[in-house]
């Protein structure tokens, strides 16, 4: 008992050391006080909510979005949390981020010759369709991998070479759960959204050398006006899968985001479904800390027994579904 005991203790201490070293072999934090923060996608939803919290902490902002009314509008919003209206500026920038790279080079161009080179990019443009496959015309896939993937390509693209200079920068790109599950009806969008997991690891990979973190977010279902318009033709099975994780806030979101991107996470979850499903599917993404390695190492094997029991209820979730369409018809 007591060399059982003895053995606890020092594990624990281990623990606690870790947990100590931990920030110091990590990136150094980025501070948004007067750092120039790109949002894309910054007019509406989780784009918004990320530039206001960014805001709310000193930085300078440039939003980017097609539509200049709402840019306007969201303008206006992010102004009024401004931590210093004298020395903050936000400004607002009208641009097809998923067409000609040209122009999205231009726009970012002139938004760091208004507000200095980008500290922090949160890629948050994109959209999602929600529909049965078989229903799905081979344009929509198209057009989900314009919208979720290249746009980040094309954002990423442009600002990457100002922060290799200044050997210093941080980006985000806003996946989503569907990006580290394939959910029913989310074919086009899973897809779309699991392709930037592979784009943030090797872009990882690269970039650490100088001194450049990405972080890549899996909010799940967040309250915009974005999840508003994918319930139009929502699958029924789509429906009861995803809302079985709840509906989040996009202010929650945005400084779930935002917190995890200063200190240069790379996974970032939010509630205890996100966390679990994070750990999970962890793989070979890159750690900032032993801390984080240590997480996952040891609850592998434990989410993995509970994820079973999702993937049931996901499945029993489809056939319900499938035996009430045999009945209607």
């Amino acid at each position: 008992m007591y060399w059982l005991m003895l053995g606890i203790a020092l594990f624990g201490i281990f623990l606690i050391v870790l947990y100590l070293m931990s920030p110091l072999l990590g990136p150094k934090a980025l501070s948004l006080h007067r750092a120039h923060v790109l949002v894309t996608g910054g007019s509406s939803g989780i784009g918004k909510a990320v530039a206001i919290e960014a805001a709310k902490q000193g930085a300078n902002i440039s939003i980017i979005a097609r539509n200049k009314t709402k840019l306007m509008q969201a303008k206006q919003e992010i102004e009024s949390f401004l931590k210093n209206s004298e020395k903050q500026k936000v400004e607002m920038y009208s641009v097809d981020l998923s067409g000609d790279y040209s122009e999205v080079e231009k726009t970012i161009k002139q938004a760091e010759l208004n507000l200095g080179p980008v500290k922090l990019l949160i890629n948050c443009a994109g959209n999602a369709i929600a529909n049965y496959f078989e229903n799905l015309p081979v344009s929509e896939f198209r057009r989900m991998m314009e919208m979720n993937y290249f746009s980040t390509v094309n954002v990423t693209k442009a600002v990457i070479t100002s922060m290799i200079e200044q050997q210093f920068g941080r980006i985000v790109f806003v996946s989503s759960v569907a990006g580290q599950v394939g959910v029913f009806g989310f074919t086009a969008y899973s897809a779309a959204k699991f392709a930037l997991r592979g784009f943030a690891e090797a872009l990882q990979m690269e970039m650490k050398v100088n001194n450049i973190y990405i972080t890549l977010a899996f909010p799940p279902d967040t309250d915009t006006p974005g999840l508003a318009a994918e319930q139009i033709g929502k699958p029924r099975e789509t429906k009861l899968i995803s809302e079985s994780a709840g509906l989040f806030q996009p202010d929650e979101v945005a400084r779930v985001i935002i917190e995890d991107t200063k200190k240069g996470k790379f996974l970032c979850s939010m509630g205890l479904d996100g966390y679990i499903v994070a750990m999970l599917t962890a793989g070979m993404s890159p750690v900032i800390s032993i801390m984080d390695a240590l997480q996952q190492v040891i609850t592998m094997g434990l989410f993995r027994a509970i994820s079973l029991v999702y993937l049931r209820f996901y499945d029993g979730v489809v056939t319900q579904c499938a035996e009430e369409k045999k009945k209607d018809n």
